[in-house]
């Protein structure tokens, strides 16, 4: 049954809403009835086509109090990373595509700004929706839009990154009239936020407390007691009383951000009341909700981490369909998973470092046998990176270990931190290369090409297992300075991984097979496996072409340059990130430099934002795909 015919059967409110104008027009109290379709809806969608499922679930109550209380799309909703948002998709013209989310062609699986005009900005890497909003509430002050109201949907987690801070400490002293609502699903900041009780927290949200708050501050102002300047100590004074009162204190009330909360973010009813009140108050204010990851859904309510992204399953039973994995090779998480401990019992130097992924990045073995020598920093890669730096200098040795596109925010800590004072850190990065699903904001695509440019930094990314595990034994012998080892998403390609691991020489690749056709492939990585796939159909044509594992992007292998620039007429070289500045440029830097004639081809992500569909449809749409590259290799030997 296609979505549509679901929703006409199982969903009669949700059917008639297909827009915020026509969620408008309900009753206030019917509002509970589509929240529970919402959850119908997309426990049947999700169940065939998975996504990320538990924030959503969680967040339902919340995307329908502020559609219904907000005037979208003039009015800004600005969500953190997006994976709470799928209710918002659904409610803003887009449930008859929700069966294409995260498909090629289809929705995005996170908020997107060039996918609908409901969607006011990029949310795929946490803690970024604080700044975006306070950016968008000073620009409606300064173009005199001052009736817009705009609102950051952020969770605890993402709360806790180092940009959030920065947003919050930018707008307890910027004037903006912003509202944060922070979705609170893990009670994981109750300890800094505190919990004001049930009287309380009902007066200081209730309007006619405002209004006597509002129009005392302007009797005072009026009456020149106070100014500006002033004002700023009214709310501390009162921030205090509030601290006085109840026996605790929080942190944004610290910043001068007005705190209401926590609220049950399941209340739909009670959230409406709460957003109208509070939606037209002057200044940044703060509503805490606490939520539920997965609620309506017991196996995930009993188990949220679980059910984050829990791939396909029965919405009846809640089994999750996994498939039959015996026989087949591991995910390369799970053989560095291995690998790390292996090498951590023998090398009492070795500590693991992750970015809130100990289980999508498999550190959580580390973290089970040696807890100790594990540490989660949360959503805080560049303080990962400078953690890492501090560690490495007194004697131990860092893996660090975070996701391509999450590296990024870490940059500037490689380089000054790391990479100037030549530290042992070992950065293995995870989900190198395109991802899939998660699309244009998950994708591993630059990870080489930033790194390349750092002095000193070894970059290496391996074939398969066999090879990962000898390049991660390689990165923690004595002298070896800054190592990046970059692996894809998924399964390897071998089941016998569990090889024994010995040293390689840095800075050498290997010739995987010769040939007599005049072009050599030289490639990086896993999708070096493309690459033979690509040869062995073209031997069966009878045409023999060289392939060259490079192993390492830098230092690069120059004999083998020297030797292909010798023997052919034409180099194909074939890597899973960008073109610009990785493996292509590298090769191509090297043969102009050295006033070679063999021409060079560059196969890689092209010069544009990739976005989502299944790893083997984005190969063949960047032309990576074993039969892509075998049709290359046609195209230059017949051309």
């Amino acid at each position: 049954m296609n979505n549509e015919n679901f929703i006409q059967q199982n969903c009669p409110l949700l059917a008639t809403i297909n827009s915020p104008a026509d969620l408008k027009k309900l009753p206030v109290d019917r509002l509970p009835q589509l929240c529970g379709e919402l959850r119908t809806f997309m426990i049947h969608s999700l169940a065939s086509n998975p996504g990320h499922f538990a924030s959503s679930m969680g967040a339902v109550e919340i995307v329908v109090a502020l559609h219904y209380v907000l005037n979208t799309p003039d009015d800004r909703i600005v969500w953190d990373v997006g994976h709470q948002a799928y209710a918002h998709k659904i409610l803003t013209g887009r449930r008859d595509r929700f069966e294409r989310n995260r498909m090629m062609d289809g929705l995005s699986g996170f908020p997107n700004p060039s996918e609908s005009e409901y969607d006011t900005f990029m949310a795929g890497h946490a803690s970024n929706s604080i700044s975006a909003a306070l950016g968008m509430s000073i620009a409606a002050e300064l173009t005199g839009n001052t009736s817009r109201k705009v609102v950051a949907v952020i969770g605890d987690a993402s709360i806790s990154g180092g940009l959030a801070f920065e947003g919050l400490n930018n707008a307890s002293i910027h004037k903006n009239n912003l509202m944060i609502i922070l979705n609170d699903n893990d009670m994981s900041i109750d300890a800094n936020v505190g919990a004001l009780g049930e009287y309380l927290t009902e007066m200081t949200t209730s309007k006619s407390y405002n209004d006597m708050r509002y129009k005392t501050y302007r009797f005072l102002r009026r009456h020149k007691v106070i100014g500006d300047k002033g004002k700023g100590l009214v709310l501390r004074f009162n921030n205090a009383m509030k601290s006085l009162l109840t026996g605790q204190q929080n942190i944004f009330e610290g910043l001068n951000i007005r705190y209401f909360g926590p609220f049950d973010g399941h209340d739909v009813v009670k959230l409406v009341k709460i957003f109208r009140d509070v939606k037209d108050m002057t200044g940044p204010k703060m509503v805490h909700l606490h939520t539920r990851k997965g609620k309506g859904y017991e196996p995930a309510e009993k188990d949220p981490s679980t059910w984050h992204a829990p791939g396909k399953f029965d919405e009846e039973t809640g089994e999750r369909i996994t498939g039959n994995s015996d026989g087949k090779p591991l995910k390369y998480q799970d053989v560095f998973g291995h690998t790390l401990v292996e090498l951590a019992t023998d090398n009492p130097a070795i500590v693991a470092i992750t970015a809130a992924m100990p289980s999508g990045t498999s550190v959580s073995m580390m973290q089970e046998a040696f807890p100790a020598r594990t540490f989660d920093v949360g959503i805080s890669e560049g303080h990962a990176v400078t953690f890492a730096g501090g560690l490495a200098k007194d004697g131990l040795h860092p893996f660090c270990c975070i996701y391509s596109s999450f590296l990024q925010r870490g940059y500037d800590e490689i380089i000054h931190d790391v990479a100037i004072q030549h530290l042992p850190v070992t950065f293995c990065i995870d989900r190198g290369g395109l991802v899939g699903e998660d699309g244009v904001t998950h994708h591993g695509a630059f990870d080489m090409a930033y790194l390349r440019a750092i002095p000193g930094i070894t970059i290496a990314a391996p074939i398969n297992e066999h090879w990962l595990r000898n390049l991660m034994f390689t990165s923690q012998l004595p002298d070896m300075g800054p190592f990046a080892i970059r692996y894809p998403r998924g399964r390897g390609e071998l089941t016998d991984w569990h090889s024994p691991m010995r040293p390689v020489e840095v800075g050498r690749g290997y010739r995987v097979s010769d040939g007599t056709a005049p072009v050599a492939v030289l490639s990086i990585g896993t999708i070096g496996n493309d690459v033979k796939k690509a040869i062995a159909a073209l031997a069966q044509n009878g045409i023999s072409v060289a392939h060259y594992d490079m192993v390492f992007l830098k230092p690069i292998d120059e004999e083998i340059l020297a030797e292909v620039a010798a023997r052919f007429r034409h180099v194909i070289t074939v890597e899973d990130g960008t073109v610009c500045g990785g493996l292509g440029s590298a090769v191509s830097e090297w043969i102009t430099a050295h006033g070679a004639s063999v021409k060079v081809t560059s196969l890689g992500i092209p010069d544009r934002f990739v976005h989502q569909g299944t790893v083997e449809q984005l190969k063949q749409l960047c032309g990576i795909s074993a039969g892509a590259i075998r049709d290359k290799i046609n195209q230059i030997l017949n051309g």
